[in-house]
């Protein structure tokens, strides 16, 4: 008998530790149906008032009124808690389920005491049966409704059913007697009832949470930025959609700040991936300690980050725009590195800048890219003149890719002099492009982008075999010279291509000239610069274009021994006037001299220029002052009629008197 009571108090004590959230979900569960606990009630009201009439005893008329207002309350209590479920779970479950408790316990011991004090003060079988039938029923409900909260249930049924089975034991009846043991008997099957269906609830319970806790962790990650804890791009746009919706009502504004680290990637690239992230993470505690709870921050990817900044106008987002600025700018320590970095940022402020959320990000990503365009570690706002410039790209993009198939490309040659003998030495191909809803597209336009959209290797290829094949037809004294664009030089099939088409136009590769700039140097690539002797190594000649301006070297000159040099025309401008001007010209035209080099003076535009060229020992001169571009028909007839720097100038004199007239 002891071993079954301790086995009683351990389940009693079990059943009282449990997680906070499943203690809180047990206790709702006790009052998970007030219909049933008002029925027990009210079953408990009317047997008690029908006892105590039978009976007509003061002590067990006491009993029942105590019984009917213990029922009342609980059945109050149970309705208002049902009804208030959702506001109490979080504050006050201990103090609904402490007033269970004690209602619960007090209404059990109501009943026992009720059906002991029947049995002792009245012989009446009636007034017997009746209190004994309510607290066995009773018991017998509590072991599944109270399950959830096991020393509830026990207590009760213990409560309820000691006492009666006393009461009964003392009555001294035999089948009193034996009805006694029966009920000491079902307090244990019922206390054993009530903990299997109690450990039930707790595994399913249980069960839940993990799943809740679950649902939580996999919705946490599919918002939240794993790196750096900020909300990710879809959250993002989520959020985006819900403060545009909400802002476009009321008409108030909302900032985009779409932020992009600057050369981030050589960084990543030159200390590795740890240090970048340790540094994205920096960059982001520092955004939130600049936006201070004025923004919400989301890495769109990589080192791009989104600000939505809400209830904000243009001038307040570009405060902040700098702040941010200025706080990156400071340098970020990440380990022994001390990182100088800066950032980019776009804005666009809505509803003026986009009428919906996705015109409103791509408004500020244009932003963000005139921003990098213009030097970097700025803020630029949105203007619908952009718009209009990407628009434009848009459309030379798209063009450019059907051009050559079109047959829109056109080339002209603009005639280079050799200023001693006056002759037609050279002559420059220059491309041309009438775009059929846009007109002439000027080449400094238009190559830039076909450079990004890598559309430049196919151009090249058209240029080099149009401009041979014309160049063929010219007498063999006359060289053809082509620009190439250093990103022709970094996909490797220039020397391939250059080879095939001298092959096939039988031009000799003395007779062709690759001009190349000075920024096919900045990236220090060695590949191209093995290109650059392969070509030599062919026979063609290699020109320096554009000489004295950018990141001029002598070490070029040294390196690989270029056959030609280009003065750039910004030198020949004031060439008369100044005499800085004129130094450069003559120091350039002595050491290409003695680098057994040639000399070209580009942007002749009068008799002055022409003629410091000519003293400083230039040996070509370009320029508008002898002849503009010319078609290949043109061109070729002026080599044909051997025309001479003076019948090219009359020319262009007469030109220019017609236009006038």
């Amino acid at each position: 008998m002891r071993k079954i009571w301790t086995r009683i108090y351990s389940m009693l004590a079990g059943g009282a530790e449990q997680d906070a959230d499943i203690r809180v979900a047990l206790t709702e569960t006790l009052y998970a149906s007030p219909t049933s606990l008002a029925i027990g009630a009210f079953a408990g009201f009317l047997l008690s008032i029908a006892v105590a009439t039978q009976a007509h005893d003061p002590v067990l008329t006491g009993c029942a009124v105590v019984i009917s207002l213990i029922a009342v309350a609980r059945t109050i209590s149970a309705t208002i808690f049902f009804r208030h479920l959702q506001m109490q779970r979080a504050r006050k479950h201990r103090i609904w389920e402490l007033a269970y408790e004690l209602g619960a316990w007090a209404y059990a011991a109501m009943l026992g005491i009720f059906a002991l004090m029947s049995l002792l003060r009245s012989d009446d079988p009636m007034v017997h049966i009746l209190p004994v039938a309510l607290a066995t029923g009773y018991a017998a409900g509590i072991a599944g409704r109270n399950a959830g909260r096991v020393q509830i249930a026990i207590g009760q049924t213990c409560l309820a059913l000691l006492p009666t089975a006393l009461g009964l034991w003392i009555e001294g009846h035999i089948g009193y007697q034996m009805l006694a043991v029966v009920l000491v008997a079902m307090v244990i099957g019922m206390a054993e009832i009530t903990r299997t269906t109690h450990n039930i609830v707790v595994e399913a319970l249980r069960g839940k949470q993990e799943k809740s806790k679950l649902a939580t962790k996999f919705e946490r990650l599919a918002r939240f930025d794993s790196l750096t804890g900020v909300e990710n791009r879809m959250a993002m746009q989520m959020r985006l959609g819900e403060l545009f919706a909400a802002n476009s009502k009321s008409h108030d504004a909302l900032a985009i700040l779409w932020m992009d680290l600057d050369r981030f990637k050589e960084i990543n690239d030159s200390l590795g991936h740890m240090v970048g992230d340790a540094l994205l993470r920096t960059v982001v505690q520092r955004l939130l300690v600049t936006l201070d709870g004025r923004g919400h921050v989301a890495r769109f990817g990589g080192d791009e980050f989104v600000i939505l900044c809400p209830d904000m106008d243009r001038v307040t987002a570009h405060q902040i725009a700098d702040e941010i600025i200025a706080s990156i700018s400071k340098g970020v320590e990440v380990g022994t590195n001390m990182l100088a970095i800066t950032a980019s940022i776009g804005i666009a402020v809505g509803p003026q800048d986009g009428r919906d959320a996705d015109e409103l990000m791509q408004n500020a990503d244009m932003a963000l890219y005139d921003a990098k365009a213009h030097g970097r570690n700025r803020a630029i706002s949105f203007t619908w003149s952009m718009k209009e410039r990407m628009h434009r790209i848009h459309e030379i993009e798209t063009g450019l890719r059907r051009a050559i198939e079109n047959d829109e490309l056109k080339l002209h040659f603009q005639p280079i002099f050799a200023i001693e003998s006056g002759r037609i030495a050279i002559c420059e191909a220059l491309l041309r492009w009438n775009h059929p809803s846009l007109g002439a597209i000027m080449p400094s336009e238009f190559i830039p982008v076909a450079e990004s959209i890598h559309m430049i290797e196919p151009i090249t290829d058209w240029v080099l075999k149009r401009a041979c094949m014309i160049a063929r037809e010219w007498p063999d004294d006359v060289r053809v010279a082509i620009n190439i664009s250093p990103a022709s030089l970094k996909s490797g099939s220039l020397p391939q291509t250059v080879i095939g088409t001298l092959m096939e136009s039988g031009l000799p590769a003395r007779r062709l000239e690759l001009e190349v700039t000075e920024s096919i140097f900045l990236d220090d690539n060695r590949y191209a610069h093995q290109m650059l002797r392969e070509l030599q190594q062919i026979g063609l000649r290699l020109v320096l274009d554009d000489f004295g301006t950018g990141y001029s070297s002598l070490s070029y000159l040294r390196d690989y021994r270029f056959d030609g040099i280009k003065i750039d025309r910004s030198f020949m401008n004031s060439v008369a006037t100044s005499r800085e001007d004129q130094a450069i010209v003559s120091a350039v035209g002595l050491l290409a001299r003695e680098l057994d080099m040639e000399i070209v003076a580009e942007g002749i535009e009068n008799i002055e220029q022409l003629e410091y060229a000519r003293k400083a020992g230039v040996e070509n001169a370009q320029g508008y002052l002898m002849s503009a571009a010319q078609s290949p028909a043109v061109i070729t007839d002026m080599i044909a009629r051997n025309v001479t720097i003076g019948d090219a100038m009359a020319s262009q004199l007469r030109d220019t008197v017609a236009k006038r007239a």
